[in-house]
């Protein structure tokens, strides 16, 4: 594992001491420097040459996301975005994924040692991952869209992800047609989160999207992002069943747990797929291999187009997956398997 060589950018002096402090509490992250806005960062990417960014959305003169955009076309690296996530900040937060932002960190409610300490191992992970994976560039959503015929034969979907699966989950589902195959999309993301990538893949995909809840009956032409930090999420049936929602503990340190989805569907029989995603992590893995087990079809993203290969690897090591797919070929693949398109 390379070492994180960070750059914290941030207005406040405060905060960047603090995230610095923070940061480098986590084995092999080193802060390389700090800057207090664009144009000093500009200077310390040349001379200090960080392989990952953490970067503040609101800054006086250019603002965090135009010198996201800017990192992303002239020096492309892995970048955290700092944000302070009220429901503002989460909408911009999204706009921050768009344009290739790792994962987006919610800044501490008050700026002291204390706070920090509880964020660090946490905020340490994250970089370091970040620091590990991949650069990706988003694709246009209006490249994607399906213009085909496709058939369902009645089988379920369920697509697992954490960092970095916001634009992976969004990818697959743009290419997706109206009368795709009812689809589960488990994400480990913050869940402020949740309406604001409601709202906008509403008006990026074909097929009806929906926020899981508890009893929703599963729909061809319809897709439940279920990233609820309260609640396991699984399927009581199949064909013909629904959502339904435990209050357990967490599994292997996960809430909710794609291994408990992938589970529930292997019960249920043969018609189902799984799909494990971009992201930290082995979860997933243990229940994916019960589906395969079960006779169903399971997948995982390559290593070459995964942000964070961490989540796929751990399925491909538990036997778990049928094939490694890229991601742009991932949505086809889903379509094959769930029926026949023309």
């Amino acid at each position: 594992m390379a070492i994180a060589k960070v750059l914290v950018i941030d207005d406040s002096i405060t905060m960047r001491a603090l995230f610095s402090e923070a940061l480098e509490q986590t084995r092999d992250i080193v802060v390389v420097g700090t800057a207090n806005g664009a144009d000093q960062a500009r200077q310390m990417i040349l001379s200090e040459r960080p392989n990952v960014l953490t970067l503040d959305v609101e800054m006086p003169g250019m603002n965090g996301l135009d010198f996201l955009a800017e990192v992303m076309e002239n020096h492309p690296m892995p970048v955290v975005m700092l944000s302070t996530l009220t429901q503002k900040g989460a909408a911009t937060s999204m706009k921050a994924f768009e344009l290739g932002a790792v994962d987006c960190f919610p800044k501490p409610q008050n700026s002291n040692s204390a706070e920090f300490a509880k964020i660090s191992a946490k905020l340490g992970k994250l970089v370091l991952a970040a620091a590990n994976g991949k650069v990706t560039t988003p694709k246009k959503a209006n490249d994607q869209k399906f213009n085909g015929t496709y058939h369902w034969d009645g089988k379920l979907v369920a697509l697992s992800a954490s960092t970095g699966g916001i634009e992976a989950i969004s990818e697959i589902l743009r290419s997706f047609p109206a009368n795709c195959p009812p689809t589960i999309a488990l994400m480990r993301i913050d869940p402020r989160f949740i309406e604001p990538l409601v709202t906008r893949l509403k008006g990026e995909i074909d097929a009806d999207v929906k926020q899981a809840q508890d009893g929703m009956k599963l729909e061809q032409g319809c897709v439940y992002i279920a990233a609820d930090p309260l609640a396991h999420v699984v399927v009581d049936k199949w064909p013909e069943g629904c959502l339904r929602f435990l209050d357990k503990e967490s599994v292997q340190g996960f809430k909710p747990s794609a291994s408990l989805l992938f589970a529930s569907m292997a019960k249920t029989g043969t018609e189902t797929i799984g799909a494990v995603l971009t992201g930290m992590g082995s979860d997933g893995a243990a229940g994916l291999k019960a589906l395969r087990n079960a006779g169903g079809f399971a997948i995982a993203q390559d290593e070459a187009t995964a942000m964070v290969y961490e989540a796929p690897a751990a399925a491909v090591a538990a036997g778990a997956v049928d094939h490694s797919v890229a991601l742009g070929a991932i949505a086809n693949t889903l379509l094959n398997a769930s029926g026949t398109t023309s």
